[in-house]
């Protein structure tokens, strides 16, 4: 990997130490290029004749998001963020009182709120399966919630944002399918780190955004759903893309992903979301998450080092999210002094945990990404320790 290249293609380097890849990840040149140079294209010819121009490379995008997740290109629908993914697929699934629905201690608390409207509205029950002892989900509590049958719905978040840790996603899936269970999976803070394979992962539906780790703009992402579960799906709202009028009370939903789509979106960002995901591919999945590996792993190795300071990150397999607290000072109070200086984190606050309720925990966030380097992190570490 070209280090030297990447950073030159990606104008933010020059401004700070950026360590917020899990929150908004800097856009590489060409990605600015796709988006700047469609929108000035609209502004001389307007925004229908724009998009007309544009829709053999749209429709190409299909595919370089399905190479992204070993998906089919009809498998893939093109959404405005990760959150109306995951809306989009969880309220298409057709409950019933009495469906339950397995899901982890470290849930978003956007999809928590899910599962308490469709209690409310469905009657289903959300239940919470344990961590194991390395704060992953515990597999074996998940095959014995399993086994009691009743399950419509297992939801993993692949990597929380609060925490560092990878959730066994494959092993979550296998065991759902082996039990009649969808298995939807909020990859989020994984696409563009982590290599994924919808196959090997065995999910059926996957959402996914594009500002964080696949470094592409903010307000778009993309939602994978697995041919074999379409026509369970029902879409909560559908346009004039997502299906045709057969009569004045009728109509005929997509036979493909797209009936998850809009037909209104900004085609700009669509397009830069394509080239984003390019971009990844062309420099590997595995030696992008490789190199965050080594990142992350330096960085929390030397903030242990520093009195006071404790790393809270989890699992036995770790992404590029570290976060850690001070003894004395609040995250809050680190982050803007790190700003002051030059070094870009974030307070990470989960709000609500399954098995803690109402416990807001701040931390700061610091998440490193491909284009960082051994140098900004020592420096991190350097000023963070004169600021202690």
């Amino acid at each position: 990997m070209d280090i030297d290249r990447i950073r030159e293609e990606t104008p933010g380097t020059r401004n700070a130490v950026h360590l917020n890849a899990a929150g908004s990840a800097l856009p590489a040149r060409p990605v600015l290029d796709a988006v700047v140079s469609h929108l000035e294209l609209e502004a001389e010819i307007g925004g229908y004749e724009a998009a007309d121009r544009a829709h053999e490379r749209l429709e190409e995008g299909y595919a370089v998001l399905a190479r992204l997740v070993g998906a089919a290109p009809d498998e893939i629908a093109f959404t405005d963020s990760a959150t109306r993914s995951w809306a989009q697929a969880f309220s298409a699934i057709p409950f019933s009182p009495g469906d339950r629905i397995l899901t982890t201690t470290s849930e978003y608390s956007s999809n928590a709120l899910a599962y308490a409207q469709a209690a409310r509205r469905h009657g289903v029950s959300v239940e919470v399966v344990p961590d194991d002892s390395h704060g992953a989900i515990d597999l074996a509590a998940l095959a014995e919630a399993l086994g009691r049958g009743g399950v419509r719905l297992v939801a993993l978040n692949h990597v929380p944002t609060h925490d560092g840790l990878v959730n066994p996603a494959a092993e979550v899936g296998a065991l759902a399918r082996a039990h009649g269970a969808l298995f939807l999976l909020d990859a989020c803070q994984s696409a563009g780190q982590l290599p994924l394979d919808v196959a090997e992962l065995n999910v059926d539906l996957l959402s996914a955004t594009g500002r964080k780790f696949l470094r592409g703009p903010r307000g778009t992402g993309f939602l994978y759903v697995r041919r074999s579960v379409l026509e369970l799906l029902d879409p909560p709202v559908a346009d004039l893309n997502a299906a045709d009028l057969t009569g004045p009370d009728s109509f005929t939903l997509r036979p493909d992903a797209r009936r998850f789509e809009m037909w209104e979106r900004s085609v700009a960002t669509q397009l830069g979301l394509v080239r984003a995901a390019e971009y990844a591919l062309d420099l590997g999945l595995e030696a992008i998450a490789a190199r965050v590996d080594a990142l992350a792993a330096r960085l929390r190795t030397a903030l242990a080092d520093l009195p006071g300071v404790t790393v809270h990150d989890r699992g036995l397999h770790k992404s590029g999210i570290v976060t850690f607290t001070h003894a004395e000072q609040p995250a809050e109070t680190l982050v803007s002094k790190l700003a002051a200086a030059g070094v870009v984190t974030r307070v990470s606050e989960q709000t609500y945990r399954y098995d803690e309720g109402l416990a807001p925990r701040a931390r700061v966030r610091a998440s490193v990404h491909y284009y960082n380097t051994s140098g900004e992190l020592d420096h991190t570490v350097r000023t963070l320790a004169s600021l202690l």
